[in-house]
């Protein structure tokens, strides 16, 4: 049986974060803990969700990492508690969402953070105990305002998943104007993370057809979109339509990802400088190639109801036209571009292997296959 979720409530539009105090009253957060990052404190986004929380006694954990990790969500919870806080509200991008959920868990729930890992059966020990979360994305990539999951570098290295319909925020408040300032490479590098996600929920093998047609349609507008995002910070219809891409990306995990983040997942752990849209889009055009001889994708055509989606001719055309839109976007278009050896190489297949988006992948891949993933995208 299939399991079809429709997910929280999104207050969408230009100017949205004027919302903020209205929905911290909905949803009966009175002391809030602002999670975000010293990116958008100077940015002076933080200022403006300060602004918009009014009279509201605030406390700011503002040290999250560019890739959470569970020291960061242990420091952020002391604050938590230390300040009497009953509610969180993250500004920022993927990291800060997530950091703000593992908050919502370590706050609430007895043990180390790993005990709640998917892959260590910690889903179910994830309770309606957990802080009730808003969140504020500042960047059109993880859609992590709308999902059910995180991710989080735990104390042992790993960079594990975290998921439970607990988790969702309680609303998430989508705010074209905050992503005008972004920088360029940042743009793209998320842009192509939100790209990702809709593609591969697109090739997911579960039956859910709501997912698909958001997912498509979020590729669409995506691939459309990302390249003035990009070269315009200031066109807001691009801005618009790319956060509108990222949210739909997330609204379709439900259906599972695949080997493009076993392996982002596997190397962002191996390596926490790097960043992880920009591992997503290098990885891709491999993974798309690999699961295109996969049953369910031939069998329904998503390789070429992608390409249709992205403006192209022929499934064919889908690997490459990835690798130039990055290579367009400003982005690097081969690991060794990062300093990735292939050293690396087994301990990346070893954490591949064991993450949870291996099983969801259309295409069951071996430790071979992924070793060839790895040299395509070198």
């Amino acid at each position: 049986m299939a399991l079809i979720h429709y997910i929280t409530q999104v207050q969408f539009e230009f100017g949205a974060l004027r919302l903020l105090a209205q929905e911290c009253a909905r949803v009966g957060i009175r002391r809030p803990l602002v999670v975000t990052d010293a990116g958008v404190r100077a940015a002076g986004v933080l200022q403006g969700a300060l602004d918009a929380l009014g009279d509201l006694p605030v406390a700011v954990f503002d040290q999250t990492p560019s890739n959470p990790t569970e020291a960061a969500v242990r420091a952020a919870s002391a604050l938590y508690h230390a300040q009497g806080c009953d509610g969180l509200v993250a500004v920022g991008g993927g990291s800060s969402i997530d950091c703000a959920k593992g908050v919502a868990i370590a706050a609430t729930h007895d043990g180390p953070l790993t005990h709640y890992a998917t892959v260590e059966g910690g889903a179910g020990r994830i309770t309606e105990r957990v802080a009730p979360l808003i969140a504020v994305p500042t960047t059109s990539g993880t859609g992590s305002e709308v999902a059910r999951g995180a991710i989080v570098i735990v104390d042992d290295g790993r960079k594990l998943g975290f998921h439970s319909w607990h988790l969702v925020p309680r609303v998430a408040i989508c705010d074209p104007a905050l992503t005008l300032g972004l920088p360029p490479r940042l743009t793209a590098a998320t842009g192509m993370d939100a790209i990702a996600h809709c593609m591969e929920t697109f090739m997911a093998p579960s039956f859910n057809p709501p997912a698909d047609g958001i997912a498509l349609d979020g590729l669409e507008r995506g691939w459309a979109h990302i390249e003035r995002a990009t070269r315009d910070g200031s066109d807001r219809e691009a801005r618009m339509n790319l956060m509108s891409a990222s949210m739909q990306g997330a609204m379709a995990f439900q259906k599972g990802l695949g080997c493009v983040h076993s392996l982002s997942h596997s190397l962002g752990g191996a390596d926490p400088r790097l960043h992880h849209g920009t591992l997503n889009a290098l990885f891709l055009p491999a993974v798309v190639r690999f699961n295109a001889q996969a049953e369910s994708v031939r069998s329904e055509r998503r390789i070429e109801r992608m390409a249709r989606a992205m403006g192209l001719q022929s499934a064919e055309d889908v690997p490459e036209a990835i690798r130039d839109m990055n290579a367009r976007l400003g982005l690097p278009t081969r690991l060794s571009e990062l300093g990735v050896t292939p050293a690396l190489f087994p301990k990346v297949i070893a954490g591949a292997l064991a993450d949870h988006c291996h099983k969801t992948n259309p295409r069951e891949a071996s430790a071979q296959d992924y070793e060839r993933m790895l040299s395509e995208a070198l």
